[in-house]
């Protein structure tokens, strides 16, 4: 939704957000480029075949990078904020659960929807015209990964109007409960080997990371005195060094994070008490009106941006195939140095696709004058339609088929979501 900084209302609905969030979601989209950006080299081998890798996770230094660089943990603790305030905003309006979690499909099923038909008609295309099924399924997998988060988020999300009466009435016992189950979940898994035990913690863990986000929107962090902070951030990190020291995970925290693990349930509480940390001065430099009208600009469109990163970072590196010059050999000096200038192309040409794809993803969800919303069963379908897909590509990657049906499924979403005309008395 675009914000004129000019106006009386945008100013007081400006005072009123706590603009530190909108600016660290956006940092961690644009960190989630950068890392995409940079674990994919796409080169010409000796045989003259394309030939992918990934420059970044080869170096030495990637599993402790990863101590920082893996944010999900904050981009799930932001959406807590972030739901506690829309729920709690939606009853003072008479709203409920339904229209909740209404509302909360429709901000994901509507820009997934274009994403998933360009998928099936791109791949679709790409097996007609014969390219090798190898390169065809490297690529298919790379562009699709980041879609496992908007199962995740949404799952997290449907049940936020519950997980906050829980907050509301039992913070520290929810806290509690989530973070046992997640490391119960973990000692199952571990101990039978079987990793499909661990989609358990898409609840446990994800749901313990949001919860964090309702302390943070409700001021715990903050009143804590910047020693406290430190604390939990050294107990954290010493939590995450032991349980990785005594080999039960990974150093590199993108292993750990599907199927999501309690290193991540860790990290996050280390994140949101950093960015509690450094609240003040960001807050401060939050106030220019160029710095928020170009984080708004980005926020407005985040998902899209999110989305559709990769689709464009694969059209990039493929036309830079055409121009050797302008396609150095991954990992040597010449691409590390032109990742630069490839990040201000790809965001250029990300948020030039997101001019007349951000209409999805800021398209009300009011019902209108006149109409009806569906019912709960309705809705909870719905949800269930929206997870789907992500979930089915985060078990078994994207491929021709994942991408037709999730294009199908996310349109009958859509459709069981749609106002109704009101029926005259």
């Amino acid at each position: 939704m675009s914000i004129s900084l000019d106006s009386e209302v945008a100013r007081a609905a400006i005072a009123k957000r706590d603009l530190v969030v909108d600016l660290a979601r956006v940092a961690c989209v644009l960190l989630v480029v950068v890392i995409h950006l940079l674990m994919i080299g796409v080169g010409i081998g000796a045989n003259g075949a394309i030939i992918a890798s990934r420059p970044l996770e080869a170096q030495p230094w990637f599993a402790a990078a990863t101590w920082a660089g893996q944010i999900m943990p904050l981009f799930f603790a932001l959406g807590g904020f972030t739901a506690l305030t829309a729920w709690r905003s939606l009853e003072r309006r008479g709203g409920d659960q339904v229209d909740f979690v209404r509302g909360r499909v429709l901000r994901l099923a509507r820009p997934a929807l274009p994403l998933f038909l360009f998928f099936s008609v791109a791949l679709g295309a790409a097996t007609l015209a014969g390219v090798d099924p190898a390169l065809l399924d490297t690529v298919a997998t790379g562009v699709g990964s980041p879609l496992w988060f908007l199962g995740a988020f949404l799952l997290a999300q449907s049940f936020a109007p519950m997980m906050v009466r829980l907050h509301e009435t039992a913070p520290a016992r929810t806290m509690l409960v989530l973070f046992a189950g997640a490391v119960l979940v973990d000692a199952a898994r571990i101990a039978t080997g079987i990793d499909e035990i661990g989609l358990a913690n898409l609840v446990f863990v994800w749901f313990f990371v949001q919860q964090l986000g309702f302390w943070y929107s409700d001021g715990w962090f903050r009143a804590r005195r910047p020693a406290q902070l430190l604390g939990l951030v050294a107990i954290a990190y010493a939590a995450l060094a032991g349980l990785v020291v005594a080999g039960w995970y990974s150093p590199d925290m993108l292993v750990n994070l599907n199927p999501p693990t309690v290193p991540l349930a860790l990290l996050g509480v280390a994140q949101v008490s950093l960015l509690s940390l450094v609240h003040r001065p960001l807050a401060a430099l939050m106030r220019g009106r160029r710095m928020q009208a170009g984080v708004f600009f980005l926020g407005s469109r985040a998902m899209t941006i999110y989305l559709w990163h990769l689709p464009v970072i694969i059209a990039v590196a493929g036309i830079a195939l055409l121009v050797p010059p302008l396609s150095p050999a991954p990992g040597s000096a010449a691409w590390w140095f032109s990742r630069i200038i490839v990040f201000v192309s790809v965001l250029a040409l990300v948020l030039l696709v997101s001019m007349p794809l951000a209409r999805f993803e800021t398209a009300s969800t009011a019902v209108p004058d006149g109409f009806t919303r569906p019912g709960g069963p309705a809705t909870r379908l719905a949800a269930a339609f929206t997870f789907l897909p992500a979930f089915a590509v985060m078990q078994f990657f994207l491929d021709l088929p994942i991408a037709i049906g999730g294009a199908l499924s996310l349109a009958i979403a859509l459709w069981l979501l749609r106002s109704r005309p009101a029926r005259n008395a």
